[in-house]
């Protein structure tokens, strides 16, 4: 018995042969002169695990264009849009294959693939915005607003450089191809995204871009979903007063030394109340020293930590204030100035130096519908930490900006205990890999209900509070936080999970 290929196309000369094997089901038609020696799996499958073979058997020269060459796959629709010749459209099981009539591969340009052509870029990019009368679910080209999305990306890749070789080159494709109106469309998106020309603009994005605010909208997407969870979710109250000034300096004596301690200045709590009581600095570590200082000056201070953003501008004033403040001491690490080169803390990459305006505006828009001061608390400590906007103290200034919402709403303020370091990073993680803030929000809740739990009136008493919780506790240790069941001179305390 002849062995026959996975799939093969026939001619006249092996119509009778051919035939015959149907017969003897040893091979199978699967479409127009298509035939395939896989008796067993299902035509469908078969088709698209084995799409590019099969174009290159069907339409050799042919070329893979207009929104097939961008998207590289089976349109929603499934369809494949490549051009030949002639114009007609090949039914195949699973798959419509629709052939534009058009121009022939350009062979310093378009890849060749097999027996087949790709479009390059350029002429991808330029065919997607010819004119189409195709009617029906599904256009040959990309909606103009996905097509300019994904020109930013190819801005945000090679930046204004690279975007202008794009550009170049795609003039010489538009002059080959005689696509002129296509070409001067282009360029002037190509100018609009840079913010140099006038044109209209259908994204969002790209319209944010042509304003100069460019934004990460993957960063955005995740703002969003922590929104709909934060606005959905009904959250306890846990008041907190500062008519009592002593307790609310105490409390922030403790926000500051935690929060520069899950950063990694570490200090003695009793060193580092001498730092903040004196207002001196020890002579060997000064940085260190001034870090929790700035952090106190902030979290310490009533009317910073009672003041809360009415607008973008407010906010940004705000931050760039409290950050400038709390990193007074790092003079090399532009305290107050937002960050001109790209940060990452191990495989999580921050957001882009040039985006970070942007895209603070877009997580801004989404905190300021929210209410409850808990959901706004999170909402703000989770934007500044995911843009992470400067070089060094995003962790800082983000739980600042988080609690002044909790402070200025009477609220409990969240403090993360050393111990309680890898709860909060995985909850903020998980946010940021898998957008779920179901962990994160839980983490918060019980930060907060462990610091609603202790009086703060006399420091001494809440060292030792916190010393029996395990507070001081490094992450790594094989202790977990304990909670105190109430505040009492007993201190009783029990052992709670925040899963």
């Amino acid at each position: 018995m002849k062995k026959y290929p996975m799939f093969f196309v026939s001619d006249t000369s092996q119509s009778a042969e051919i035939s015959r094997a149907v017969k003897a089901s040893h091979v199978r038609k699967i479409g127009p002169r298509l035939y395939t020696s896989n008796m067993a799996d299902d035509p469908a499958q078969l088709v698209r695990q084995n799409l590019w073979q099969i174009v290159s058997l069907l339409f050799p020269g042919a070329v893979v264009s207009n929104r097939s060459a961008i998207e590289n796959k089976i349109s929603p629709a499934g369809k494949l849009y490549i051009t030949a010749e002639s114009a007609r459209t090949v039914q195949l099981p699973g798959l419509e294959v629709v052939v534009l009539k058009g121009k022939p591969p350009l062979h310093d340009w378009d890849s060749p693939m097999f027996n087949y052509f790709i479009a390059c870029r350029e002429r991808a990019y330029l065919e997607n915005l010819a004119p189409t009368k195709q009617k029906g679910e599904e256009s040959k080209n990309l909606e103009r607003s996905e097509l300019e999305d994904r020109l930013i990306l190819i801005f945000k890749s090679g930046g204004d450089c690279g975007f202008n070789r794009f550009r170049d080159r795609a003039r010489e494709v538009a002059a080959l191809l005689g696509f002129g109106i296509e070409g001067k469309k282009l360029d002037a998106l190509v100018g609009a995204i840079q913010g140099t020309k006038e044109a209209h603009l259908r994204s969002p994005l790209s319209r944010a871009y042509n304003a100069g605010e460019g934004y990460d909208p993957e960063a955005a997407e995740r703002f969003a979903n922590l929104r709909a969870v934060l606005a959905d979710t009904v959250f306890m109250d846990r008041p907190s007063s500062i008519v009592d000034s002593q307790r609310f300096y105490n409390i922030a004596f403790f926000d500051a030394y935690f929060s520069n301690f899950i950063e990694g200045t570490e200090f003695e709590v009793k060193e580092a109340l001498e730092i903040v009581e004196s207002g001196t600095v020890p002579p060997d570590r000064p940085a260190d020293g001034h870090d929790i200082l700035g952090t106190y000056r902030v979290v310490g201070n009533i009317g910073e930590m009672t003041a809360i953003p009415k607008d973008y501008d407010s906010f940004i004033e705000m931050l760039t204030r409290r950050h400038s403040i709390i990193l007074e001491g790092r003079p090399d690490k532009q305290p107050g100035r937002f960050k001109e080169k790209a940060n990452q803390a191990g495989m999580t990459r921050f957001v882009d130096p040039g985006l970070v305006r942007g895209t603070l505006r877009q997580g801004f828009e989404f905190y300021r519908g929210l209410e409850h001061p808990f959901a706004r608390a999170v909402a703000m400590m989770f934007l500044v930490a995911e843009v992470h906007p400067f070089n060094d103290g995003n962790g800082r200034v983000a739980r600042a900006m988080m609690n002044a919402e909790l402070i200025a709403g009477g609220m409990t303020r969240i403090i993360i205990p050393s111990v309680f370091r890898g709860e909060y990073l995985s909850g903020l993680r998980r946010m940021s890999s898998a957008s779920d803030p179901s962990s994160f929000i839980r983490q918060m809740e019980y930060a907060q209900m462990f610091i609603s739990r202790i009086d703060f009136g006399d420091k001494d008493q809440v060292i030792a509070i916190l010393k029996e919780c395990n507070a001081f506790e490094k992450p790594e240790s094989n202790v977990r936080l304990k909670m105190p069941v109430e505040v009492t001179a007993e201190h009783l305390f029990i052992e709670l999970s925040p899963e």
